[in-house]
């Protein structure tokens, strides 16, 4: 989600338009081919698919959400140009109910994730909880990096690092070339040591643990870097182990990694829109994959209450009173409906990475998709 995974890197020699400049400053024309082709700026790890694919099969009645938003109204052909969608598909009780893409876009192409990849890092961590790696969210995070010791992150349990309540100070601001997300990771720092972790360690504290939530980029990052720590193998394998795998991706995701050679557990994996909509099927199916449990009981309810109430965030999932999405700035969301067996994934191309009223809007044409799955739709056209 921040363009410190690429700042430090050149342009790959890639098809027109070319890729460079920060991620956060890309025209229309570089978001629509960039977003497709991150491994043309970044190195990247293969999450490996398995033998298997998980169906999505199409729903006989197809919907057809229309919503009103500041004085317009929108029907999907509509929101999606206004709101550069690249792909929205919406999976109803296992049917797929809507499906369409955008900006160039076909089926088999992968859309890159930015920061959705936070709520897939928490969501290992379940993982490696119910594996035995790690023993329980209460631990200190210094048991998993002990190169935190010494520092702020002293006392900071698993728990407050996932719900970003661990008090350490962090500029989150996009827009400032200074700010920690921009700086974060770019620089080899004490040999041997990943850079996130030695520019985190350096980081001073700016509340005790657990009384204020503060969004943190670097923390997911450190979130990664602890699982795998404990796991003892790089985050895409554990992925492709435990849920890539077993529970039937259609095709092979990749994942962004940091100049170290280790994947951002706040950023950056490719995968297809289909594929989005199975993570959130996975979740929507209480973390069963292949018919085993990967993740604890009880985790995914935990995993997506609360934990913050304002605003309400989970183990890095945004929480909403009937649901949970997880989000990734210029538009990427994969909402689950649990009461409507719903789940609605999107990717998008917004003009600005953060802008409070595209999320609004984005959260109107979910809620438009939500109240048309529940009535009837119209025929779906047989080929």
């Amino acid at each position: 989600m921040i363009a410190a995974v690429f700042a430090a890197l050149p342009a790959a020699a890639v098809e027109a338009p070319a890729l460079s400049g920060s991620i956060l400053a890309w025209t229309p024309e570089q978001q629509a081919y960039g977003y497709r082709h991150m491994e043309a700026m970044a190195p990247v790890r293969i999450i490996r698919r398995g033998t298997s694919v998980f169906p999505l099969p199409g729903a006989a009645n197809q919907i057809e959400p229309r919503f009103a938003y500041r004085g317009h109204s929108y029907d999907l052909d509509g929101y999606m140009r206004a709101f550069r969608v690249s792909g929205v598909m919406a999976v109803k009780d296992g049917r797929v109910v809507v499906e369409r893409y955008g900006l160039g876009r076909v089926a088999g192409d992968r859309w890159t994730s930015f920061s959705v990849a936070k709520s897939v890092t928490s969501t290992l961590i379940g993982a490696a909880i119910q594996d035995g790696f790690i023993k329980s969210l209460d631990d200190p995070v210094t048991l998993y990096i002990p190169q935190l010791k010494g520092g702020a992150y002293e006392g900071v349990t698993v728990r407050q690092l996932i719900t970003m309540t661990s008090g350490i100070k962090w500029n989150e601001d996009y827009g400032d070339l200074n700010s920690d997300v921009a700086k974060v990771g770019l620089t080899l720092g004490v040999p041997g040591m990943n850079p996130v972790v030695s520019y985190m360690r350096r980081l001073p504290r700016d509340a005790p643990p657990g009384t204020r939530f503060h969004y943190d980029t670097g923390e997911t990052d450190l979130a990664g870097i602890l699982l795998s720590n404990a796991v003892g193998k790089p985050l895409a394998d554990y992925l492709s182990e435990k849920i890539w795998a077993p529970f039937g991706m259609e095709q092979d995701g990749l994942w962004v990694e940091d100049i170290a050679g280790h994947e951002r557990g706040g950023c950056c994996i490719s995968m297809t829109l289909h594929d989005y909509a199975r993570f959130g099927l996975f979740m929507l199916g209480d973390g069963i994959a292949g018919g085993k449990r990967v993740l604890p009981p009880g985790w995914v309810a935990d995993a997506t209450r609360p934990h913050v109430k304002d605003p309400g965030y989970g183990y890095f999932w945004w929480t909403l009173p009937d649901g949970y999405e997880a989000e990734g700035i210029f538009g990427q969301v994969i909402a689950v409906f649990p009461a409507d067996h719903l789940v609605v994934a999107m990717n998008s191309a917004w003009p600005a990475a953060d802008d409070d009223s595209s999320w609004v809007a984005q959260l109107a044409f979910l809620r438009a998709i939500q109240a048309a799955a529940r009535r009837p739709g119209r025929v779906a056209p047989r080929p």
